[in-house]
């Protein structure tokens, strides 16, 4: 099992940035895809990004794709979430979340075994 702590969260204005990070720990980290997720208030639990295991492969959602950027440092066992140009929409509280590397990514809630507790991102307008 890998246990995972988010940070970086917080109040930003409009146009802004903010850069998430995931701290890992357990010993199965090193072979687990990460990805991230966010969860608005009153919708479903969405996928953001993903890593893999060696940190060379990424896939971000249609929704975010340009704006940004996951990257994981492997000898200090975090994956960073970089975020930009950020509007009110990606208002949400944002999750880390690892499984077992595999053939295929996943953009699935369900696929994923270990969950942090999560960040708040807040976008003023």
């Amino acid at each position: 099992q890998v246990q995972l702590v988010e940070s970086g969260g917080g109040l930003v204005q409009a146009g802004g940035s903010l850069r998430l990070s995931c701290a890992a720990s357990g010993r199965t980290f090193s072979t687990s895809d990460v990805g991230w997720f966010r969860q608005a208030p009153g919708k479903e639990r969405e996928f953001v990004a993903v890593v893999d295991w060696s940190g060379g492969g990424t896939y971000p959602a249609d929704s975010v794709r340009g704006r940004v950027a996951i990257f994981r440092a492997k000898a200090k066992n975090t994956v960073s979430l970089q975020m930009n140009s950020l509007t009110p929409e990606d208002t949400a509280v944002y999750y880390c979340a690892a499984r077992k590397s595999q053939d295929r990514w996943s953009t699935q809630v369900y696929e994923y075994d270990s969950w942090g507790q999560g960040t708040q991102v807040t976008v003023s307008s």
